[in-house]
């Protein structure tokens, strides 16, 4: 097995930053595709069930990839990975504008949604992985904190970029500026160097040991399944990690639906332009930025579990105020602090399993904990914007904001009340209560 890479600090880093300023760009598409989308289908129909239909069809192909995305990862070349994944969402997301001047399609937008939920799932799940193997250990937080930055320079940027854009010639060129962006974080990729391309190929175990064989085509989907059992079993066998996944699958039913709610406050409720909605949301960015720079030193400053809790407390009092308030100035600020709490939650997740995860096994463990948690997303997001049609945004997002404090006071009674720290004994023992599982299902 090769040593571990020594990577250089996080400033005189060339491949990290290489890396770094490519996804800001391509998050900044992904930022204008977030606006663009809901509005292209909004436009067309009218329904904010239909918008809701779109954030279902995300969701439920985000889940059905989860089951094969952590294999697929941990046994690929990741950046050949992401590289083909950027590549076929240019040519997809490039397509719209053109497709658009024979009519609006909706049906195009299901599947497009489809296809681009897939590779966004591989490739989100290889980003993940690829961070521990470009910076060293000491700046992981810093790391995710940068490249939380630069979403958050997407935030900010992008939906007011997509406002304009869906105001100037509409949103399915929106969409085509996204498939763009793609293509650059496509050839920034080229340049960059993984400490190493994958864990393990196909045929060699975790720990490095030759297996009989390849599996069979015929088994495969068996084989996909027991590489996310993996996942599963390591988020269970570590006790912050298992009472974040539930709690998480709780907030998600919540969150998914949110932008959808957000955008139909403003357009139908209150009557404004995309132009508008575009402005709002790119003041939503403010809490990206401010949780990007705030997660290292407020984690370090109270630890993991005061700050998930809390991030989840801000979420549930922003969802609450979002809805019944008619300011737009308000609107906004409490936009800010949703993300904020959303962002700062993300982060510390993020770089909890990270620090306590193998990276042999960090695809499958990411891939478990997206799918699990994102699980209710779907269900939520179709929830939310059913009720949201009979009776009203502002009585459902009072209900789901007392939902999200509900989820607080469940946090409190499981160990993220006391947690500080991911990694050490508790990190340990999950890493030795998988093995033991693994070992009784070969017997």
């Amino acid at each position: 097995m090769p040593g571990p890479v020594h990577h250089p600090s996080l400033w005189r880093n060339r491949d990290f930053n290489v890396f770094w300023l490519g996804q800001a760009l391509s998050v900044l598409g992904g930022s204008i595709s977030l606006l663009a989308l809901p509005l292209l289908v909004l436009d067309a129909t009218g329904s904010v069930v239909q918008m809701g239909l779109i954030t279902v069809i995300s969701g439920v192909g985000a889940i059905a990839t989860g089951l094969f995305a952590g294999y697929v990862v941990d046994r690929t070349d990741r950046r050949r990975l992401m590289i083909a994944c950027d590549l076929v969402r240019a040519l997809l997301l490039g397509a719209v504008p053109f497709i658009w001047l024979a009519g609006p399609r909706i049906w195009v937008l299901y599947v497009l949604t489809a296809l681009v939920t897939v590779l966004k799932t591989l490739f989100d799940v290889a980003y993940v992985t690829a961070v521990p193997n470009l910076v060293r250990a000491e700046d992981l937080t810093a790391a995710n904190g940068r490249l939380t930055a630069a979403f958050a320079f997407g935030t900010l940027c992008g939906p007011a970029a997509a406002g304009f854009i869906a105001a100037g010639v509409g949103p399915d060129w929106a969409l085509g500026v996204d498939g763009a962006t793609f293509l650059v974080s496509a050839v920034s990729l080229r340049w960059v160097t993984f400490g190493r391309e994958g864990a393990a190929a196909p045929g060699v175990s975790e720990q490095g040991v030759s297996k009989p064989g390849t599996p069979e085509a015929g088994k495969l989907r068996e084989v996909f399944l027991e590489m996310f059992a993996d996942g599963v079993r390591f988020l269970w066998a570590h006790p912050v990690l298992r009472a974040l996944t539930v709690l998480l699958t709780l907030l998600t039913f919540v969150t998914m639906g949110a932008t959808d709610l957000l955008v139909f406050r403003i357009r139908h409720d209150l009557g404004l332009g995309a132009a508008t909605v575009g402005y709002v949301i790119a003041v939503s960015g403010v809490g990206v930025v401010g949780a990007a720079f705030a997660a290292a030193p407020l984690r370090r400053t109270f630890g993991f579990g005061a700050c998930w809790l809390g991030s989840t407390a801000l979420i549930g009092v922003s969802v609450a105020g979002t809805g019944v308030s008619r300011s737009l100035p308000v609107i906004a600020v409490l936009a800010a602090l949703f993300m904020f709490g959303l962002t700062l939650g993300a982060v510390c997740s993020l770089t909890l399993r990270q620090e306590v995860t193998p990276d042999p096994l960090l695809g499958r463990v990411t891939s478990a904990f997206w799918t699990v948690h994102n699980a209710s997303g779907p269900v939520g997001a179709a929830a939310l914007t059913v009720l949201a049609a009979r009776h009203g945004v502002p009585a459902v997002s009072v209900a789901a904001g007392v939902f999200c404090l509900a989820i607080v006071g469940a946090g409190l009674l499981t160990p993220l009340r006391g947690s500080r720290v991911g990694g050490g004994p508790a990190g340990d023992a999950a890493r030795g209560a998988l093995s033991g599982s693994r070992r009784s299902s070969r017997r």
